[in-house]
């Protein structure tokens, strides 16, 4: 680690592995890793991150094998974290490791499980996949003979906490801290009112350039709308039509690919140039003084952010409640419902593990282990439990004719 410890190359306001705030359960350091590094390491070996491979993001997995996956979506999300955190000069790792766990928490089925589960789980406290990650991260993973979970650093589980900024305090969003994050917070504090360190921002960002990009690409490929369609989007429209001007007669995936990727330099470069003016106009001297604005450091252009609206306002609308989606995502939200149903009332149709453990597990308790193992279910993998239970139906036939 020595040899490690000076990271010239760093910000003075970068998060510097040497002067890590420390794990949960102390551990000894590893000699030729970094601490963040080493936290990375551990997210890419997590049976959880494995599963992401078989995970929606938008379309059901086996529906196609070109669509992004819960896998692809979190690997697009590091690479860009990553390429940003090295053109600011930040720990590149850090950034790194945050975008590989921030979905870690995701149900079966993408936001259809999720709203699915969080109705199932509502008269026990609901259900959030910003939490569950967290609980993935600190309880689930059971890998390490001394710790439940990871147990990574404070830099990483507090990016990931506060993804989507303050958790308490004025900057706080509504809906309060979440009851596994405020158990934790009492023996582990993670500064749950302040921002997230400036690795932590650039990866939430690096999530809305990766999706919005992404999804319109799988969108244009599944035919649910045309590239004509676009023309009238901010920015993505203009963009378009200079490709299919600059190279006319250009085959569609050309054109697509060639449109997606100019799109994606155009976010990027906005976001360097208004995080740098932010960060010059406020001199932060540590990642510590970047928590303490209260503002993002880390951000788009206000013209940017209204485009990225603009772009996530046509996704909604052509892509997310396109009758294809929403025909499949419903019998997708069925089955989350009937597995949850099921396991409540016969726990014994779980795996020995997690029926010990509903068994064991005071009443009140039972509906959140329950929670956590469907979670942690792939699409194909809940299809498969369903039909075995409930017999074939139209609810399992989620496939590429839906």
């Amino acid at each position: 680690m020595a040899a490690m410890a000076e990271h010239p190359h760093l910000a003075i306001y970068a998060s510097n592995p040497a002067k890590t705030r420390g794990r949960a359960e102390t551990e000894p350091e590893s000699a030729t890793r970094t601490p963040f590094q080493r936290d990375r390491d551990r997210i890419v070996h997590s049976a959880a991150f494995r599963r992401l491979q078989y995970k929606t993001q938008v379309f059901v997995t086996h529906v196609g094998d070109h669509y992004r996956t819960r896998l692809t979506h979190s690997l697009e999300v590091a690479q860009i974290a990553r390429s940003l955190a090295r053109a600011l000069d930040l720990d590149e790792d850090l950034a790194e490791a945050i975008a590989l766990a921030h979905d870690l928490g995701h149900p079966p089925f993408g936001h259809a499980g999720e709203e699915a589960l969080n109705l199932a789980m509502a008269p026990y406290g609901g259900f959030d996949h910003n939490e569950q990650t967290f609980r993935v991260l600190t309880l689930l993973e059971h890998r390490y003979a001394g710790f439940d979970g990871l147990n990574l650093t404070w830099e990483t589980l507090e990016g990931v906490v506060k993804h989507n900024g303050p958790l308490a305090g004025s900057g706080a969003k509504n809906g309060g801290i979440p009851p596994s994050i405020a158990d934790f917070d009492k023996t582990f504090p993670l500064d749950l009112a302040g921002f997230a360190g400036p690795e932590a921002q650039v990866a939430a960002l690096a999530d809305d350039i990766a999706y919005n990009n992404h999804d319109i690409d799988d969108a244009l490929h599944a035919g649910l709308f045309a590239v004509e369609d676009l023309h009238g989007v901010p920015l993505a429209g203009p963009i378009f039509q200079e490709v299919a001007r600059l190279y006319p007669g250009l085959e569609q995936p050309r054109l697509i690919n060639e449109s997606i990727r100019r799109l994606m330099t155009h976010m990027v470069d906005d976001l360097l140039a208004e995080t740098r003016r932010r960060l010059d106009e406020a001199a932060p001297g540590s990642a510590a003084e970047v928590r303490a604005l209260d503002h993002a450091a880390v951000a788009f252009s206000a013209p940017m952010g209204e485009n990225g609206r603009a772009v996530k306002a046509f996704l909604f609308k052509r892509m997310y409640r396109h009758e294809r989606v929403t025909r499949m995502t419903a019998k997708a939200r069925r089955v989350v419902a009937d597995l949850f149903g099921v396991y409540q009332e016969r726990t014994d149709r779980m795996p020995e593990e997690w029926r010990a453990a509903a068994q064991a597990a005071p009443s009140e308790n039972r509906p959140r282990l329950i929670g956590d193992y469907i979670a942690g279910m792939t699409d194909r993998f809940a299809i498969d439990e369903h039909r075995a239970i409930f017999g074939a139906s139209d609810l399992t036939s989620i496939d590429r004719n839906q």
